[in-house]
């Protein structure tokens, strides 16, 4: 039997991930400095960790609500207007899920009909155009520039609107350039959502991971603030990777079709990570706050190493990747992912697994330690300097 005959169209049609390719090649190498991986190299914070082996030694194995924890909703609807001055429901505005992955896919399957097209930024991460074809949309990749640090502009996101167009994916700060969107540059783009009436899906995983400017959500701008469908989570902030465990805030509409595409794919988000969470937003801001400030100097390390270097690199205001530029070298994103990988046993990601236009750049993640990075950053100069024009 011809087995590639029984598969979905879509399923074939899906490239595979970038990232992976380059995470296969460097796995079956030895003394490889991986700065691909996006994911703390903090432990989760104690406090996190203690509070999820209670809830097992006192048996809270069993299911939970569909929707979560009530307790730990409540806490997220909290932990949101305290620190992003955006109020929801617990019982009606949030679901909990299976990180925030399951929160993308559900946002998007829950609005989209076959056909209908969601615009996407290029460079982005690279799950949401999979998520888009998957659920028969259309995506419209809208490239971002890097002369305006990779933000959405009022005339970028008025080029690509059309009659068909359902809804944006937004992720700021963004994965992977670290760009950022301030309430300033927010106030430039939403009359046009307004008036478009399209839905915004915000990805604000890294909300804290936020430097020099304060964070700001596109759901705190009231009169657009029912079409937006926040997704969010703990892996990143709060260094909880392997725990699985996201959310989604929206109005009730949206909630309640979102919740039944969930209720029919998950029981439950894993319970110990749900009284974990819950003990996170209560008591670790301070272990989020010494995490934060070590990203912010590491990202100050390896921007200022790549600029002596030669390799443009803006500053990004959140998130922990650089995205530097690497055209000087006269070689593509992925021949120098390739050639570096094999001269140098440093592995980063092309910024043309997040897009085409992502070309000229690769991705580079400093969850690393400093040490770590001082190292990679010599190999990369010897590298460099190879090919430098």
């Amino acid at each position: 039997m011809n087995y590639e005959n029984m598969l979905s169209d879509r399923v074939k049609t899906i490239k595979p991930s970038g990232i992976r390719k380059f995470f296969d090649l460097a796995s079956q190498m030895d003394d490889v400095i991986s700065l691909g991986v996006g994911e703390p190299d903090f432990a989760t914070p104690w406090a996190i960790r203690e509070a999820a082996i209670y809830s097992i030694e006192k048996g809270k194995t069993f299911y939970t609500a569909n929707q979560g924890l009530l307790e730990l909703r409540e806490e997220i609807c909290d932990y949101y207007k305290r620190r992003f001055h955006v109020s929801y429901d617990a019982n009606d505005h949030c679901i909990l899920t299976v990180g925030g992955s399951e929160g993308i896919d559900i946002a998007i399957r829950s609005i989209l009909n076959p056909g209908e097209e969601m615009i996407v930024l290029d460079p982005g991460y690279v799950a949401y155009t999979p998520g888009v074809e998957l659920a028969g949309g259309i995506p419209v990749h809208l490239e971002l520039r890097d002369e305006d640090e990779f933000k959405l502009t009022p005339e970028l996101l008025k080029s690509v609107i059309t009659p068909k167009t359902k809804a944006i994916l937004l992720n700021y700060p963004s994965n992977p350039t670290g760009g950022f969107m301030t309430k300033e540059d927010y106030e430039k783009i939403v009359p046009i959502i307004k008036e478009s009436g399209i839905i915004v899906l915000s990805d604000e995983i890294y909300a804290e991971l936020s430097y020099e400017e304060e964070f700001c959500s596109i759901a705190s701008f009231d009169e657009i603030k029912d079409q937006v469908i926040i997704i969010s989570g703990f892996s990143k902030a709060f260094a909880m990777t392997g725990w699985r465990l996201g959310y989604v805030l929206a109005n009730k509409t949206l909630t309640s079709a979102m919740k039944k595409i969930h209720q029919y794919i998950i029981m439950s988000a894993p319970t110990a990570a749900q009284y974990g969470a819950l003990e996170g937003l209560r008591h670790c801001q301070d272990e989020v706050e010494s995490m934060r400030d070590s990203y912010k100097t590491r990202r100050n390390f390896l921007v200022k190493a790549f600029n002596d270097m030669g390799l443009y690199t803006f500053k990004p205001q959140g998130a922990f990747y650089v995205f530097p530029c690497i055209r000087s070298t006269g070689l593509t994103s992925e021949e120098f992912c390739e050639k570096l990988l094999e001269d140098q046993k440093v592995a980063c990601v092309p910024g043309t697994a997040f897009g085409a236009a992502g070309e000229g750049f690769i991705r580079v993640s400093y969850a690393y330690s400093l040490e770590e990075l001082k190292v990679a950053v010599e190999k990369i100069k010897l590298f460099v300097e190879k090919y430098q024009k």
